[in-house]
């Protein structure tokens, strides 16, 4: 091997070993900031949706959406509840809806935050057409009282309604405004009784009913849905002028705006933001962690959608 030979080898080894140093210390970093940066960030995202469903002309509804919350300390603390709660009710929104998740969902946790904490803090949420909640999956999974029942009231649930939060599951409600008249609509969740199911006996399964659910909702009338899994939105009618969704966290993990793992058996299909197919769905990166502690490229959201009527290419 002649000098220059060498001379090039001891180079690249050199550079290679400062290469693995230098990528040591960036994924020690990267591990703090979706570790212990990202999961305590919160954003405001904001969405402008001319719904091609019935919606009455001229009229804007202005909804605030918060998804996932995981109640469980370091991450999701009572007073970081009462924080989203606080900047959530500056936002100036006609109407406030809770898709479900609001127990921890992991075992990395210095605590948990019962629902007798969390709850009346919830309760502090204000807007001029009142708050309304839908359950999640990990408030069934998580109750195994409710599990071994086969059927609710939930922890969760019952948590809500005492604080004044009404909990919509497979019903729907009117709201009148503005001399109109909007219906919301709150599906019960697509995974109640999944896990447990060789423990307790349990079939493997919901308890959404869809077409129950909006059989109560005059044909033709506004119709908003809130359904914790976006997995049923291609079950929705056209007719409904929005669904609105969490539970995927938008992957958690989002590398360039790709998330590799999603909770949905569509994939990255409707993993996160504004989906429009036959109507238009919303999916809220929510709020906390679930699995695992770690959030990154999807920074906690609270979601803001202006609703009105028209058509948008």
């Amino acid at each position: 091997m002649t000098g220059g030979s060498r001379f090039r080898g001891w180079i690249t080894r050199r550079s290679l070993i400062r290469g693995l140093a230098v990528s040591g210390a960036l994924g020690t970093s990267l591990a703090a900031y979706a570790g212990g940066i990202e999961p305590l960030s919160l954003t405001v995202t904001r969405y402008a949706i001319a719904t091609r469903a019935h919606w009455p002309p001229g009229f804007t509804l202005r909804i605030a959406v918060l998804s996932d919350i995981h109640a469980c300390e370091p991450w999701m603390s009572a007073a970081r509840i009462a924080g989203i709660v606080q900047r959530t009710n500056a936002l100036g929104a006609d109407l406030i809806v809770l898709l479900g998740d609001y127990v921890a969902g992991q075992n990395f946790v210095t605590r948990y935050v019962d629902a007798a904490e969390w709850a009346p803090i919830l309760g502090d949420l204000h807007a001029p057409l009142g708050t309304y909640a839908i359950l999640g999956n990990h408030d069934w999974w998580e109750d195994r009282t409710a599990q071994k029942r086969g059927a609710g009231p939930t922890i969760a649930g019952a948590a809500l309604e005492r604080a004044g939060i009404r909990v919509l599951e497979n019903e729907a409600v009117s709201l009148h405004v503005s001399n109109h008249v909007i219906w919301l609509a709150g599906l019960g969740d697509q995974l109640a009784f999944v896990p447990g199911l060789k423990r307790w006996g349990r079939k493997r399964g919901g308890i959404d009913d869809l077409a129950g659910t909006l059989a109560e909702i005059p044909e033709g009338a506004p119709t908003i849905l809130l359904a914790h899994e976006p997995d049923i939105f291609p079950k929705v009618p056209a007719s409904v002028a929005l669904t609105l969704s969490g539970h995927t966290h938008g992957g958690q993990v989002r590398l360039f705006g790709y998330a590799p793992v999603v909770p949905s058996r569509f994939g990255a299909r409707y993993a996160y933001g504004h989906v429009r197919e036959h109507t238009d769905l919303i999916v809220s990166g929510g709020l906390g962690l679930s699995v695992l502690p770690v959030r990154l490229g999807a920074v906690p959201e609270i979601v803001v959608v202006e609703l009105s009527g028209g058509t948008v290419a």
